[in-house]
């Protein structure tokens, strides 16, 4: 494995983040924890997961595997999706407890996919309830996440400036398709490596699009995403031969040349425009809150 910091925090983690849906995929709670617990033993440090992910299921089996000693040996990420001061108390509570800790290192404004929803963040008291699970030692660090569109993203921080709020990191599709496809690569990354806020890239197959098309490789889809300037690359592993290729894509990483890359993209362009394989970004499909407006308020 290899280990980046995690932008002004100063922390070590995984380059490879073990993302917290997949794991709810594994046929039974048991060989979810050996899968987690082997992704640890092996080096992985950062655990993805959120509130929502399979009515709080994937958060469950990762605070089982976390027992014995094993929470001490990660950096622990969850994610939330109130837009109320209270809910968002409400919802840090039920992940502290379903992940069996009293504290998080960082916790994630979940699917901020709508231009409104950083205001929702800053003005309905959604930032007070942070600042004081913080405050209780409930979290380390704060940051948002988003799938939709860049120019949400760049609005979140553009509405942050303004409120003199500097988040800790920042969560978002990074793909080859991305690249050409209103990219997040392109247009958000830059800005958050000036601000010193750490890139999390999640989506690295495109929800497994590229593979299952013959787009790219899986360990193409790592590399790619190891290139760009990524504090963690979020990826979903459901099994023993995905998590066998992350730490591939890790041990052997080595960044793309400009020709390497260049001739990826051109491979993947026709696929990437018209953005029908990044449906995150062109349908509700993954939209959790658009479907569930209650978990909102």
């Amino acid at each position: 494995m290899i280990y980046r910091t995690l932008g002004r925090t100063g922390e070590r983690v995984s380059a490879i983040g073990l993302g917290g849906y997949h794991i709810g995929v594994a046929p039974t709670e048991q060989d979810s924890i050996r899968l987690i617990r082997t992704a640890i033993d092996r080096g992985i440090t950062f655990l993805d997961n959120s509130w929502d992910y399979m009515d709080g299921k994937c958060e469950t089996w990762m605070g089982q595997a976390l027992r014995d000693g094993y929470r001490q040996k990660v950096f622990l990420m969850t994610k939330f999706d109130a837009r109320t001061k209270a809910l968002t108390t409400k919802q840090i509570d039920e992940s502290l407890r379903r992940l069996q800790t009293d504290h998080v290192e960082l916790m994630q404004f979940h699917e901020n996919i709508r231009m409104e929803d950083p205001d929702r963040f800053f003005n309905d008291g959604v930032v007070d309830a942070l600042m004081e699970a913080k405050k209780a030692g409930k979290i380390k660090y704060s940051g948002f996440t988003g799938h939709k569109d860049p120019a949400v993203h760049l609005r979140m921080l553009e509405v942050a400036k303004q409120h003199d709020f500097h988040f800790d990191t920042a969560q978002m599709p990074l793909n080859i398709l991305d690249a050409q496809f209103r990219s997040f690569a392109h247009d958000v990354v830059p800005k958050l490596v000036e601000q010193g806020i750490a890139v999390l890239g999640m989506k690295p197959m495109a929800a497994g699009q590229l593979p299952q098309r013959g787009l790219a490789t899986g360990l193409e889809c790592l590399r790619y995403a190891l290139s760009l300037p990524t504090s963690v690359v979020i990826t979903g592993i459901s099994d023993q031969k995905l998590l066998d290729q992350a730490f591939e894509a890790a041990k052997n990483f080595k960044p793309f040349t400009e020709a390497e890359l260049s001739a990826v993209l051109a491979k993947t362009k026709q696929a990437a425009l018209s953005g029908k394989y990044e449906t995150f970004k062109t349908t509700t499909r993954q939209d959790g809150t658009s479907r569930n407006p209650d978990w909102m308020g």
